[in-house]
């Protein structure tokens, strides 16, 4: 495919519609709460914003750059840019393969989402008391037919979406999606701060208490930063490809992180005011969303509304991350291996989809992707990535990438850094933690 014939994002807000909506996924409105529950609230919650700021804008500005200067897919972006490096090669295909098989786990867990937004449609969760609502998430999440059933339509709509290309499918959805993913949360998040007892939940939310911060608190905080900006699965570098040379884009990469981190802190404000009103723990772990919240929205006035609205506020933010996920395995096919959009979307979609029966029905299947992809894909490639733009292409090629649109690029040297020695170190501190040396 030439580059005269690519799609490409229509606008600054498409651009960030977009990338935001890769971001901003499950980890940031199911993962990010308990994991801030986990380690400490407010310090664990300082430590990540610096490392956003630190590593994670920095890294997701190389992804970026990768994939407009090269307007490819994120494996053909490497082998033109890097011909004479061939090592690199296998970074875009590491992307290729992390997205495929977070995809393959993702729906699974996104079709949880849809079941119980039809349950909390249906009145079926307000009804089941505490010790209810964990024995059926229990036994639903290891069950297989109705996993199966909303997983493959969860699959079938991510697929809807991407095979109308960037400018019909992509941008188009994730411009209503986003707005309508702000807004609900920002409407939860009001109602959680009027609830008697909301206080508490907010102190722990913004009061840093610097004695829970200990080695493994700061590591989860950047492996959180990290993992949530959809750094490392080839992704950003994808969506990069698609960004016009009018586009700024170390601005895009600055509004993407903090649309990114907006929507985590405030899923972390619709959450923990509720929770702390309740007397819930707010180190309930990956069961805060499905077991504990429904139990909190059966206490509140207008529960029912809020409980429909929360669960579908999961539905969207798991649909624009797994609409991007499968825009990279769409893009390698189509352009790589010389596919029809069309049929390179139906091929990915259903190959997936097998994978993604395979974890529903072996729960080790499901761990292995999960554990791959987060602990060795997504740092290796994220270390390579930056190694890559600090010491490959270098600060003439990045700089001349950063000023297309024709203004000044700031902090060039600052960036360059951070991507040549602090970002490798501080990832590669993650992958060593991640893989159990540290």
């Amino acid at each position: 495919m030439s580059i005269d014939t690519r799609d490409s994002f229509t606008g600054k807000f498409g651009v960030i519609a977009a990338a935001a909506g890769s971001a901003v996924g499950l980890g940031n409105i199911w993962r990010f709460p308990y994991v801030v529950g986990e380690n400490g609230g407010g310090a664990f919650l300082l430590v990540y914003l610096l490392f956003i700021l630190a590593i994670g804008i920095p890294v997701m500005l190389s992804e970026l750059l990768i994939g407009r200067r090269a307007q490819k897919n994120v494996f053909g972006a490497f082998k033109s840019l890097a011909p004479n490096y061939p090592v690199f090669m296998v970074v875009g295909i590491m992307g290729v393969g992390a997205a495929f098989m977070i995809l393959a786990f993702y729906s699974v867990v996104a079709g949880w989402t849809l079941e119980y937004t039809y349950l909390a449609v249906g009145n079926n969760l307000l009804d089941m008391s505490s010790s209810e609502l964990s024995t059926f998430f229990k036994e639903f999440s290891e069950s297989k037919t109705g996993p199966v059933i909303w997983m493959v339509v969860f699959m079938l709509l991510t697929g809807a979406i991407v095979i109308g290309g960037v400018k019909k499918g992509i941008e188009r959805y994730t411009k209503i999606l986003m707005p309508v993913l702000f807004v609900i949360i920002v409407v939860l998040g009001i109602k959680s701060a009027t609830l008697e007892g909301a206080g508490e939940g907010f102190a722990f939310l913004f009061k840093p208490d610097f004695s829970k911060v200990t080695g493994n608190v700061i590591l989860e905080a950047l492996g959180q930063a990290f993992f949530s900006l959809s750094i490392g699965m080839g992704v950003i570098a994808t969506y990069g490809s698609y960004i016009q040379k009018k586009e700024n884009l170390l601005e895009t990469a600055v509004s993407v992180s903090m649309a990114d981190t907006l929507i985590a802190v405030l899923a972390g404000v619709a959450i923990f005011p509720a929770v702390f009103a309740f007397g819930i723990d707010p180190t309930a772990g990956p069961g805060l969303v499905f077991e504990t919240l429904p139990n909190v929205f059966k206490h509140m006035a207008g529960g029912y509304i809020f409980s429909v609205a929360f669960f579908f506020l999961l539905v969207i933010a798991a649909l624009t991350s797994s609409v991007s996920l499968l825009e990279v395995v769409v893009a390698y096919f189509s352009e790589e291996l010389g596919m029809k959009r069309s049929w390179a979307t139906i091929v990915a979609t259903v190959s997936i989809t097998l994978f993604g029966l395979m974890a529903v029905f072996s729960s080790s299947i499901f761990n292995f992707f999960d554990y791959t992809t987060a602990n060795i894909l997504l740092p290796l490639g994220g270390i390579l990535i930056s190694i890559f733009v600090g010491w490959i292409l270098g600060k003439l090629k990045a700089k001349e990438e950063l000023s297309a649109h024709g203004g000044k690029v700031r902090m060039i040297g600052v960036i360059m850094i951070i991507l040549k020695f602090i970002a490798p170190i501080a990832i590669g501190l993650v992958f060593l933690n991640g893989i159990g040396i540290l």
